[in-house]
């Protein structure tokens, strides 16, 4: 009987856990906040110039850390200050400063955004990085429409018992969390500070020794395979342009664990792209002819 690949309706979806799914994830971050989730324990002198270009990085490889395969599709950055960085991928919405209003204006903005992200179902998941349990309204009725709402949060997470006990108002709002997404404050003072550790220059690799790793992973999976499954998958590419999800999701935590970071969404699709032409036996052909792997990859369909 063969294996339907690309159903909708497989009996053991509901099975799959939560670090299983992929999707698109939008960050809300309130600036003031991430200052200080940076800053607290920190002896020195603090530093008011932010680096955001390596934020969306950052953010992904926390969320990867937790157990989460997504990607950040964008930031909303809420500012109290005056932004001089443009950065790709970074909307920013001012806000009056704490002092003024009491987080007010922070508590409008970043709030009608959640609220609009639910109901327009932009996407799967949210990170959200505040401390301000007056939002814990706009979280749960974000999450009844299916949103998944993840919180940003530093060591202090890992014992909720404690911290509902030191600070309640800041152990409710990351107990309305689908996931706390804990981040080391170090680490994301050099991050904001532009001392980007040596790891984090490594993940920004060529995209020739991206493709090869890729390459490598996927041909490794396809041997181990059985010939009646790998005859099953053939016959299923070629009635669908995408990859099959179970096929994508072990080949995509197989890099993550390469790699030590999750994928880019171009390295995604030339992760999708290389496994058609390796099970139908195109790779070849087609490794010779492209030179510049990433930028001429084309755009092949997410996952069914």
């Amino acid at each position: 009987m063969k294996r339907d690949y690309f159903s909708h309706a497989s009996k053991d979806a509901h099975r799959q856990p939560l670090d299983q799914q992929g999707g698109s994830c939008i960050a809300l971050i309130d600036a003031r906040f991430l200052v200080w989730l940076a800053q607290h324990n920190q002896t020195g002198p603090k530093q008011d110039a932010l680096n955001r270009f390596d934020l969306a990085q950052f953010l992904t490889g926390a969320l990867g850390h937790a157990g989460l395969d997504v990607s950040i599709k964008r930031i909303y950055w809420y500012a109290e200050d005056h932004e001089i960085l443009d950065v790709d991928g970074q909307i920013v919405r001012k806000v009056l400063s704490h002092d003024s209003d009491g987080g007010i204006s922070l508590l409008k903005s970043l709030g009608q955004d959640l609220s609009r992200l639910a109901e327009s179902k932009a996407c799967e998941h949210v990170l959200l990085a505040t401390d301000d349990e007056r939002f814990l309204t706009a979280i749960d009725d974000a999450q009844l429409t299916g949103l998944q709402v993840h919180i940003l949060a530093d060591d202090a997470a890992s014992n909720m018992q404690q911290l509902h006990q030191s600070d309640p108002g800041w152990g409710r709002l990351l107990s309305q969390a689908d996931r706390r997404v804990v981040v080391q404050s170090k680490s994301l003072a050099e991050m904001l500070q532009g001392s980007v550790s040596k790891e984090a220059l490594q993940a920004q690799e060529d995209p020739e020794v991206v493709r090869e790793s890729i390459t490598e992973v996927i041909v490794s999976w396809w041997d181990d395979e059985p010939e009646d499954k790998r005859e099953e998958l053939r016959d299923a590419l070629h009635i669908s342009r995408g990859i099959p999800q179970e096929v994508d999701r072990q080949l995509l935590l197989r890099m993550r664990h390469r790699l030590t970071r999750a994928l880019t969404l171009p390295e995604k699709k030339m992760l999708r792209e290389i496994f058609r032409a390796v099970a139908l036996g195109t790779h070849a052909t087609e490794s010779s002819q492209n030179t510049n792997p990433l930028a001429s990859a084309p755009l092949i369909e997410e996952p069914i």
